[in-house]
């Protein structure tokens, strides 16, 4: 079990956004979680990820608490997380975009940069292989030269997903990675997080876009007003007549 999420809860005054959430995701698998606007769900990564402090329950990685973790420490961990809204460095290019993301370069250390040029040239050269690897896996080095800020919403996901892939990490999660995003460029990012699982990276992803998240996802969660009502396979779970009525607006 690579991630457990305890009793997760998240209070502002008096509204419980995140109400005693909890669930698992197992090693290498794929998981969902739905919900309508205002559900809690994007809080409810930020909690597991260390951008916001939960008032109770616990998040363990590898069957270890990581709550006093920062956001970074929980990334160099192994647990990364994007956006809604992507947050790529608009002005540098799609490569060092890719670049910048590669956990422990010596160039970041001054020490390093004037005494040891020969090993950042080195490490330069590894991590510039990686990301053209990158690149081509993910079908973006006809823009490695670009702006990040000037790609199409669908590219910007895939740099976004680059990003996490550069660290490292062995769970990503996902917020909403379809939206906004045109048919192609979705099959796009579908096959993609395929072939990374493929490969044992997990993946838990926020959508609502239920045709390409099913089509992905071994189990599905659905939250409403923070709580978690219900868990299970994608067809169960959509066919449970409490989640139509949250989710779905109670259409048969």
């Amino acid at each position: 079990m690579i991630l457990a999420i305890e009793g997760l809860t998240k209070v502002y005054g008096a509204l419980r956004v995140v109400d005693n959430v909890s669930f698992t995701v197992p090693s290498g698998d794929v998981v969902g979680v739905i919900g309508p606007n205002g559900a809690g769900k994007s809080t409810l990564f930020s909690l597991v990820t260390g951008f916001l402090n939960a008032a109770e329950g616990q998040v363990r990685l590898d069957g270890k608490p990581i709550g006093h973790l920062s956001s970074v420490e929980r990334a160099r961990s192994g647990m990364v997380r994007t956006f809604q809204v992507p947050r790529e460095f608009s002005h540098l290019t799609v490569r060092q975009n890719l670049m910048a993301a590669a956990p422990k370069q010596s160039g970041e250390s001054l020490v390093d940069l004037f005494f040891r040029p020969g090993r950042i040239r080195e490490e330069e050269d590894i991590i510039s292989r990686k990301v053209d690897t990158m690149l081509d896996f993910l079908r973006l080095a006809h823009v490695a030269h670009t702006p990040a800020g000037r790609l199409s919403g669908g590219q910007k996901k895939l740099v976004e997903l680059g990003r996490a892939l550069m660290t490292g990490a062995r769970l990503i999660l996902l917020d909403e990675p379809f939206a906004g995003v045109n048919p192609v460029l979705i099959e796009e990012i579908v096959e993609r997080v395929r072939e990374l699982n493929a490969k044992g990276i997990g993946f838990l992803i926020i959508e609502h876009d239920l045709g390409a998240l099913t089509r992905l996802v071994s189990t599905l969660h659905v939250m409403d007003r923070g709580r978690l009502i219900a868990s299970g396979v994608p067809a169960e779970v959509l066919a449970n007549k409490q989640v139509r009525e949250a989710y779905l607006g109670g259409t048969s």
